[in-house]
């Protein structure tokens, strides 16, 4: 008989640092989500296009979640630890003290988030460099990447500038916390800070735009111990951060990844055959993971660089190890559909109603929508309302964060059927501006055939329904809804060793769960629909100069 040790299930705990909440899940070797726990953390707006965190309570956070998610298990089973987390910039002094990112010198608000646009003067003056480094972020920088806040903070904050000990990416700060290491992941230092794996960083970069610094201390402060994801960090927990977790000490802990790298990760390699998709018996490379929550982004690989105008990368290894990554994105998309829904004037008789039908505000708004479609599509009742959905800036393709969100076809009606069909709008442009990212990647090279969606939004069946409708290709979903989880769970798979590689990991534990078609009986609409779309933002360019002329 084979002994109770041998039989034994291993499990591995990922955890997510999301925009507004931690959340941890116990995964077992088959990619089987356990147990989940989630607790929400504190935005701080200061004011407009400022968002700050706080370090200590994001961990207390991951703490909390964690110590829930193991109770009652036997800690030998638990083989693993892997963080993902938002690619947020955290400031620490050189005993790790926390730093105020804001001028009110609230030492507590010591991360400047993904999200915050303060930096608009420092990426332009980046952009306009026209760096070599910058090939491999689209042509152009995003606010959203860390040298521009970097730029912003010694230029803004210069007290704040000398007494800085480290700037991590909030992934590495992760796994920093749990091991005492200060090693940083390939993902966050190639992704976000112009790191390359070939050339590792480039003094020039840092010199031409004012943070020659960093290069004197032997980049120190940025990170010069650079770790592929997956691999095991330092010696694994410390005594001190086991007993925070509630975990046992020494298990592995891996190198971290950005939370969207994380859910392609936990979709992307499933074994789907069996379904009936273009991308059966077909590389890898013919898929793309969109990761749709507060924002949305695109993953495809290649095994070649590709390099997308508009579009972040081509970055080698960065999320499946041996493979380039191009990412696309959209900076608002959940909080653009809560953006249009919470502040329509019908909002408060919409979640009064969801309210006595115990229903979710958008389970209620799809089931309106279905009652009044009458013999039409639902898709079809937007035939004279329209959106284009940059509301904060467009990410891809086309780089301008000064672009605007617009609606066009508003009436006078101030009832629920009104405010139902421009949540059916919004998300139908978001959807429109996932085609766009799309077609400018396939113009480049990618040879996309099939969406594969994880993600808070990946649960409504409207957006998901829409995606592969106006996109035209199938969307796949995972078993598991929580795949970020799964993908955190996978690096401290990898981490303890109990798997070959990524890939081994990604294929034993991401299973798909359900397949949505596409309707191509819709593709006329949906192909004029998107004309409009393109139109919108030529609209807004041509006013936009007229009033600047």
């Amino acid at each position: 008989m084979p002994s109770e040790k041998q039989t034994a299930v291993k499990y591995y705990v990922g955890v997510d640092v999301g925009s507004a909440s931690v959340r941890a899940a116990l995964v077992d070797g088959f990619g089987t989500v356990v147990a989940h726990a989630e607790r929400p953390i504190q935005v701080w707006e200061p004011q407009p296009d400022h968002y700050e965190q706080s370090s200590a309570d994001i961990w207390a956070a991951c703490c909390s979640v964690t110590k829930e998610v193991v109770r009652g298990v036997d800690a030998s089973q638990i083989r693993g630890l892997g963080f993902d987390a938002t690619c947020s910039l955290v400031v620490v002094d050189k005993q790790f003290q926390l730093l105020a990112v804001n001028s009110e010198g609230q030492n507590h608000r010591n991360v400047i988030m993904w999200m915050d646009h303060r930096a608009v003067s420092q990426v332009k003056r980046i952009n306009a460099t026209q760096h070599r480094v910058l090939n491999y972020v689209g042509g152009a920088m995003s606010v959203e990447m860390q040298p521009p806040k970097l730029l912003w903070i010694k230029e803004n904050l210069p007290e704040l500038w000398e007494k800085v000990g480290y700037f991590f990416d909030l992934p590495d700060f992760l796994s920093w916390k749990a091991t005492g290491v200060t090693a940083r992941s390939l993902c966050t230092v190639v992704c976000k800070w112009t790191y390359t794996s070939d050339r590792g960083w480039d003094d020039s970069f840092w010199k031409i735009i004012g943070l020659e610094d960093l290069v004197k201390d032997k980049y120190e402060k940025i990170g010069n111990h650079i770790l592929s994801p997956g691999e095991a960090v330092g010696k694994g927990l410390t005594p001190e951060a086991a007993k925070d977790l509630g975990l046992p000490e020494g298990i592995a802990v891996a190198a971290s990844l950005i939370d969207a790298h994380a859910g392609g990760l936990g979709v992307i390699g499933a074994d789907v055959k069996g379904h009936n998709l273009p991308c059966e018996n077909q590389p890898i490379t013919s898929r793309l993971a969109m990761i749709c929550g507060t924002s949305s982004c695109h993953m495809g690989i290649s095994e070649t660089p590709i390099f997308v105008p508009g579009v972040w990368g081509p970055y080698f290894s960065a999320m499946v190890p041996g493979l380039w990554l191009n990412e696309g994105g959209q900076s608002a998309t959940g909080k653009l559909i809560d953006h249009m829904v919470r502040g329509h004037v019908a909002f408060p008789e919409l979640e009064a109603k969801a309210a006595a039908s115990a229903h979710s505000i958008y389970t209620y708004l799809n089931s309106h929508l279905d009652l009044i479609k009458k013999s039409l599509p639902v898709g079809f009742l937007t035939v004279d309302l329209h959106v284009w959905p940059d509301f904060h800036g467009n990410r891809s393709p086309l780089t301008d964060l000064t672009l605007k969100g617009m609606v066009v076809g508003l009436t006078l009606s101030r009832g629920l059927d009104e405010l139902a069909l421009i949540y059916l709008a919004t998300i139908q442009a978001i959807a429109l501006g996932t085609r766009h990212i799309l077609e400018v990647m396939q113009a480049a090279g990618h040879e996309i055939t099939t969406l594969f969606l994880c993600g808070g939004l990946s649960k409504n069946p409207l957006f998901v329904q829409m995606h592969a409708d106006i996109t035209g290709k199938p969307v796949v979903l995972s078993k598991e809804v929580e795949s970020v989880l799964v993908g955190a769970a996978i690096l401290g798979a990898c981490a303890s060793g109990d798997f070959a590689s990524i890939q081994e990991a990604m294929a034993k534990m991401g299973k798909i769960g359900r397949v949505v078609q596409p309707n191509h009986e819709h593709k006329r609409f949906y192909d004029k629909k998107y004309e409009v779309f393109l139109k919108l933002v030529e609209h807004q360019r041509e006013y936009r100069s007229i009033m600047n002329s």
